[in-house]
C-alpha cells in the first residue's frame, strides 16, 4: 500500500501506476489484495485514457470549428436570442459590415436592420433573404442561415450571413431581359400583321386619289385624312419594331460627334427657349457601327423626355467620350462584354425619377404622363435601337436632381463607310416581275401598283407556286415577303437563283430579324423595303434595283 502511494505521488501523467508488485514473502491475503488492486488500477487507467482521448478530440474539434468560424469568407456571428446582443463575430463579418470586433460586441441584431424592419424583428428572425445595413449606412441583401447552439454555457444562435446583393441585381436584370424579350416578340408579331394592313390601307388610298377626278376635292380631302392616319399608325409600328429590334438598320461607320452636331440645330427647335443645350464632345472620339438616322432618333426621343421633365427651365447636356469597360463594369451593365466603347450621354436637370419608375422605364407603353399625354414608346424605342446596334443603355436619376441616360456603343474602327446611292425614279418599266406574298390583300395591291406602271406581273402566294412560275416564264426580278410559311423570302431567292444566277430581288417585310436579313440584304442584287410602304416608294426601290 505504501508502494502504491509512492508511485501515485511520483506519477508524471497524473494517472495511476500500471501495476503494484508484492514481495513473495508477503502473506497470501496480501498477494490476493494486490491482484484486486491491479485490476482496479487497470480499469481506472483505461477510463482515464478514454477520457483524455475524448478531451483531446473535443479540443481538436473545437479548434477546427474556431478556425472554420474565423476563416470563413462570409460573415458569421453568434448572438443571444433573448437580448439579441452579439457575443462573437468572425473576420468576414468585420469586413462585410465595416464594424470592428469591439464595435460589434456593443451592437444587437436590431442595429443591422433598416429602421422599417426593426419593429417586426423578433417576430421575423429566421433564415431567408433579409435587408441589412453596413456601418456606412449602405444597404445590402443577405442570405441568412442559422442554427441553435450553446455558447459559454448559454443558449445562443449561430448565423451565416452571405452578401447576395450583386447576385440579386443580376437576377433582376436577367428577369427584366426575359420580360422585355417576350414583350418584344409580341410587339414584333403585332407589327407584322398590322403593317400588312397599313400597306393595304395606304396603298389603296393612293390608288383611289389617282382615280378620282381633280375637281372632287371633298373626296380627295377625306382620303388624305385616311393617309395621314395610316402614316401615324405606321410610326407607332416602327416604334414597336425598334423596341423589338426587328427593324432594318443601315449600319455604317459613324462619328458620334457628327451625329450630335447635325442633330443640334433640330434639337434647338424642339427644345423650349428656357432650356439651355450644352455639348461636351471628346476630340479623339472613336467610331461606331450604327444607323445614323436611328441614332438621331435616339437623341430626339431623349431630348423630348428631358424637355418634359424640365419646367419651367433647365439645362440639357450632351457628352461623348471613349471608355474601357472591364468585366466587373460590364456585368453591371446588362452583361456587356469587356472592351472599348464610345459613350453618348444625355443629362438633364429636371424633376428626376424614383426607383419604381426606373425599374419600368424602358417597357413599351409605360408612361408617367396623364392619359393622352404620350404613347409610352419613346424610351422603349431608344432601348430597341441601342440594343439592335449591339449597345447598352442605363439610366440614373435622383428626385429633383435630374436624369442621365448613358449609351455605350462598341468602338469599331474597321467599319465601311456608307455606299453612295443612285437617284431613285418612280417611273415604271416593261420588265417581268414575280411577286410572292402570302397575304392576298397585299399581293393584290402590289399587282395593281406595278401593273399601272407597265410591268408584267406574275403573282404567287408561296414558294412552290413561285418556283413553278419561274420555270414557266422569263422573269427579271422577284419581289417577295421575308416572313412566309415554310420557306422565307431569302431562302426562296436562293432557290430561284439555282436556275437564274444573279436574279434581282426586292425583299419586303413589316417584321424581320437580323438573322434573316443577313441571308441577302447585303447582297448588291438584293434590296429591302419596310412595310408599310407607299406606291411611289415601292416603284422607286424596284426601279433603282433594276437599273443599278
Amino acid at each position: 500500500i505504501a508502494q502504491l502511494g509512492r508511485e501515485l505521488r511520483a506519477g508524471s501523467d497524473g494517472g495511476l501506476p500500471h501495476s503494484v508488485t508484492v514481495p513473495t514473502a508477503c502473506p497470501e491475503e496480501l498477494r490476493s489484495l494486490a491482484v484486486d488492486v491491479n485490476l482496479l488500477v487497470s480499469s481506472v487507467n483505461s477510463e482515464l485514457h478514454a477520457r483524455r482521448r475524448a478531451a483531446a478530440a473535443l479540443n481538436r474539434s473545437e479548434e477546427t470549428y474556431r478556425r472554420l468560424f474565423e476563416r470563413h469568407p462570409a460573415a458569421m456571428f453568434v448572438y443571444e436570442p433573448e437580448t439579441l446582443r452579439f457575443v462573437a463575430v468572425n473576420e468576414g463579418a468585420v469586413t462585410t459590415y465595416g464594424y470592428t470586433r469591439e464595435e460589434f460586441l456593443e451592437l444587437t441584431i436590431e442595429d443591422l436592420r433598416p429602421p422599417e424592419d426593426r419593429a417586426r424583428l423578433r417576430e421575423a428572425v429566421g433564415d431567408g433573404i433579409w435587408r441589412h445595413l453596413r456601418k456606412d449606412g449602405t444597404a445590402m441583401d443577405v442570405a441568412i442561415s442559422s442554427d441553435e447552439i450553446e455558447f459559454g454555457g448559454k443558449p445562443a444562435r449561430l448565423v451565416l450571413a452571405q452578401d447576395v446583393t450583386e447576385k440579386n441585381q443580376l437576377q433582376q436584370q436577367l428577369q427584366q431581359v426575359y420580360k422585355m424579350e417576350a414583350v418584344g416578340q409580341l410587339a414584333g408579331g403585332i407589327a407584322h400583321d398590322f403593317n400588312n394592313l397599313l400597306t393595304v390601307i395606304s396603298g389603296y388610298s393612293v390608288l383611289a386619289v389617282d382615280s378620282l377626278a381633280s375637281e372632287d376635292a371633298p373626296a380627295q380631302a377625306h382620303i388624305a385624312e385616311v393617309q395621314r392616319a395610316a402614316a401615324r399608325a405606321a410610326e407607332l409600328t416602327h416604334q414597336l419594331l425598334a423596341y423589338s429590334r426587328q427593324q432594318v438598320l443601315e449600319r455604317t461607320s459613324l462619328d458620334l460627334n457628327s451625329v450630335v452636331r447635325d442633330a443640334e440645330s433640330l434639337l434647338r427647335r424642339i427644345i423650349r427657349e428656357d432650356i439651355g443645350i450644352v455639348t461636351e464632345l471628346a476630340e479623339d472620339l472613336g467610331r461606331v457601327l450604327a444607323d445614323e438616322g436611328q441614332l438621331a432618333q435616339v437623341l430626339m426621343n431623349l431630348a423630348v423626355n428631358a424637355r418634359e421633365a424640365m419646367s419651367p427651365g433647365g439645362r440639357l447636356t450632351i457628352r461623348t467620350r471613349n471608355v474601357f469597360l472591364d468585366e466587373a463594369a460590364g456585368a453591371e451593365l446588362w452583361g456587356a462584354p469587356a472592351g472599348e466603347y464610345v459613350v453618348l450621354e444625355v443629362a438633364d436637370t429636371g424633376t428626376g425619377m424614383n426607383e419604381e419608375t426606373l425599374d419600368h422605364l424602358f417597357e413599351p407603353f409605360f408612361t408617367t404622363k396623364a392619359v393622352g399625354g404620350g404613347t409610352g414608346l419613346g424610351l422603349s424605342t431608344v432601348f430597341g435601337i441601342v440594343k439592335q446596334s449591339e449597345g447598352y443603355i442605363k439610366a440614373e436619376s435622383t428626385i429633383d436632381a435630374g436624369t442621365t441616360f448613358t449609351i455605350y456603343l462598341p468602338r469599331n474602327e474597321t467599319a465601311t463607310q456608307r455606299r453612295p446611292t443612285l437617284a431613285a425614279s418612280t417611273h415604271g418599266g416593261n420588265e417581268t416581275i414575280l411577286v410572292v406574298e402570302d397575304e392576298p390583300l397585299v399581293r393584290n395591291l402590289i399587282e395593281k401598283i406595278l401593273g399601272v406602271r407597265g410591268y408584267v406581273v406574275l403573282s404567287a402566294g408561296g414558294a412552290e407556286e413561285a418556283l413553278r412560275l419561274s420555270r414557266e416564264h422569263e422573269i427579271d426580278a422577284v419581289v417577295t415577303d421575308v416572313v412566309m410559311p415554310s420557306v422565307s423570302g431569302p431562302e426562296l431567292v436562293e432557290q430561284l437563283r439555282l436556275d437564274r444566277p444573279g436574279l434581282r430581288a426586292l425583299l419586303m417585310s413589316g417584321y424581320t430579324s437580323d438573322a434573316v436579313l443577313e441571308q441577302g440584304v447585303n447582297d448588291d442584287d438584293v434590296a429591302f423595303i419596310q412595310k408599310p410602304f407607299s406606291a411611289d416608294l415601292l416603284a422607286a426601290r424596284l426601279r433603282l434595283l433594276l437599273d443599278s
